[in-house]
């Protein structure tokens, strides 16, 4: 049984990178008989995988898109959250992740049923991601994919939104992208009734529907999403306003965070940054991650920060 399991294993791994296999040479490649192959073919069909056949002399087998996601049990929320997951290791959001996240991506993408690829390929084309972030965990996954879906046909929107001083209203926006930045979900969009473009916090927004109305889209004024998004942010000045001087180039530096903060090259060897963030752990990790010596201009709540996670962290050394 181990055998068989295994070798049912290594068939789906083989199914899942190319298109299209004919059967005598996925046999081969399997050791097996072709009596075995269809065995195996017909045990990956009973935990769900759909698997396509075609008959005669050139015959052979092909992974297919599924109505059921196997084997896994995933309800349609989980999968697009993974997939969505998957997406953002694959743009080098965690170092070390993005090839293996490009090949899990698409193996699971072969599989998805028609109707969550569409929402997953409206994440994919509609969602602006500035690498690694920590997004926060009480945005609904069905607000998000449904803004992704309203972005990419191009529909209007209506929602109720809760602005920073607790005043709501009701708003109705043509969507352009939504922005991963920070710890938070941003939708950029127009806003018909104040007439301007907007950042929209997707935690503060509740009951979004479609109203069913076209629009063409209007020229964004910024180079991209998230530099709108960014810029917008900065100019509320709210939560706190990051700078720091780190000993290294700033193409190094660049290299490593630069999707994530602004830089100013101070000499050849030491390069400033600057980032608008609303947590400051946020910007521990990025330094962490520009591997560089550094030193923290402002804010001196972040020195503070910095002071106490490095007191736990030489304290689990020490133990």
């Amino acid at each position: 049984m181990a055998d068989t399991s295994a070798r049912t294993l290594r068939l789906l791994s083989l199914l899942q990178t190319h298109r299209y296999w004919p059967g005598a040479e996925l046999a081969d490649r399997l050791g097996i008989s072709a009596r075995t192959l269809r065995r195996d073919i017909d045990r990956l069909r009973e935990l769900g995988y759909p698997v396509d056949a075609r008959t005669g002399a050139d015959g052979g087998y092909q992974l297919a898109a599924g109505a059921a996601l196997p084997p896994l049990v995933l309800d349609d929320d989980e999968a697009v959250a993974i997939t969505v997951c998957l997406q953002a290791g694959s743009q080098g959001a965690v170092d070390g992740l993005a090839e293996p996240s490009v090949r899990a991506l698409a193996k699971l993408v072969t599989v998805l049923p028609t109707r969550l690829r569409r929402r997953v390929d409206a994440l994919r084309a509609m969602t602006v991601s500035t690498g690694w972030t920590l997004p926060l965990s009480d945005v609904d996954p069905t607000v998000i994919t449904a803004l992704a879906m309203a972005c990419r046909a191009e529909e209007r929107l209506t929602f109720a939104y809760t602005a920073a001083d607790g005043e709501t209203s009701t708003r109705e926006v043509e969507p352009h992208r939504l922005v991963s930045l920070g710890r938070r979900w941003y939708l950029v969009a127009y806003d018909l009734t104040r007439h301007a473009w907007r950042t929209f916090r997707v935690d503060r927004l509740t009951d979004s529907h479609p109203t069913g109305t076209r629009f063409r889209p209007r020229d964004l004024p910024a180079p991209d999403a998230a530099t709108f998004v960014r810029t917008g942010i900065g100019a509320r000045r709210s939560g706190y306003i990051v700078t720091a001087d780190l000993e290294a180039p700033t193409a190094h530096i660049e290299s490593r965070v630069g999707r994530w903060c602004t830089t100013t090259p101070l000499t050849p060897t030491r390069t400033r940054i600057h980032m608008s963030v609303d947590n400051l752990d946020w910007p521990i990790l990025l330094l962490g991650k520009a591997e560089a010596d550094f030193q923290v201009i402002e804010p001196p709540e972040l020195i503070a920060r910095l002071a106490d996670w490095g007191t736990r962290f030489t304290r689990s050394c020490d133990t």
